[in-house]
């Protein structure tokens, strides 16, 4: 019978090590939807069950029932839908013009970018939101949005990739009467494509979990967002185990699916993104 040679028992060694740290890893997800399938109270009996004993579904209909999480599911969904998109348009913007248009100050104003990022995001909560409340945007979701339309690392990614452009190939598109606009959206853009996914991915999970400033900046409870309805019912419900881990499963859920489906795009434009130079 032939031996394994070193090289395949490395192999297998590395990847049950793989399989063992994905285990781990997933496994908080999974006892999470274990639990949010088991009856009222079976989570709380010792030792905790790993699976249901009786599956069921009865904590996701009171969820949407009684708890009322459907609008809030759908300002969560929209509010993140249109921070993903402004916020990738004008991050592309101004990360290509910051690593391919020459104008004054260029490099400084891209410093003082970089600089503001050891700013806490809290620091700057109270004078937005006098701001916004000056303007009347406070209780509306234009005010949610208004944090989400751009980011200094959005546009620090964007740049980093894009510098990767041959200038060649701009050129001649200049040299052939493309105005700056069709240069960007014609020839940039579909060349942006990796790092476009990487932002939106980043873009549309800082939305959907965002706490903090939807619970400063909107009031009535029909204009909440998901993670702030659902810290209410933990008040609420604090002995119901099993009903919390449903809803922290519709929460978590809808963003795990978007970064499984476009994992290949996302890996690609980080990588690529953090090496360019």
């Amino acid at each position: 019978m032939k031996k394994p040679n070193r090289k395949t028992a490395s192999t297998i060694a590395v990847n049950a090590g793989l399989a063992f740290m994905a285990f781990v890893a997933a496994a908080p997800l999974l006892w999470m939807v274990s639990v949010s399938l088991m009856p009222a109270g079976q989570a709380s009996t010792y030792p905790p069950p790993l699976l249901p004993t009786d599956p069921t579904l009865a904590h996701y209909r009171s969820l949407l029932s009684t708890g009322g999480i459907a609008r809030q599911f759908a300002n969560s969904l929209g509010l993140a839908c249109a921070a993903t998109l402004i916020s990738t348009l004008l991050n592309t913007l101004a990360g290509y013009a910051f690593a391919k248009l020459r104008f004054k100050g260029r490099e400084q104003i891209f410093q003082a970018l970089i600089a503001a990022l050891v700013i806490p995001g809290q620091v700057a909560m109270l004078p937005l939101f006098l701001l916004l409340k000056n303007m009347g945007l406070v209780n509306t979701y234009a005010g949610v949005l208004v944090p989400a339309l751009a980011s200094i690392f959005g546009i620090f990614l964007v740049r980093q990739y894009a510098r990767g452009i041959p200038d060649e190939l701009l050129e001649a598109a200049r040299m052939d009467g493309a105005g700056e606009f069709k240069v960007f959206f014609a020839i940039v853009l579909p060349l942006l494509k990796p790092v476009l996914v990487t932002h939106a991915v980043f873009a549309f999970l800082g939305s959907w979990n965002d706490f903090m400033w939807p619970l400063i900046v909107l009031t009535e409870g029909d204009l909440q967002t998901l993670p702030v309805v659902l810290s209410s019912l933990s008040r609420e419900h604090v002995q119901d185990n099993e009903l919390m881990m449903a809803g922290a499963v519709v929460t978590v859920l809808p963003v795990l699916l978007l970064f499984l489906a476009l994992q290949r795009h996302y890996m690609q434009g980080l990588m690529m993104g953090g090496v360019k130079a």
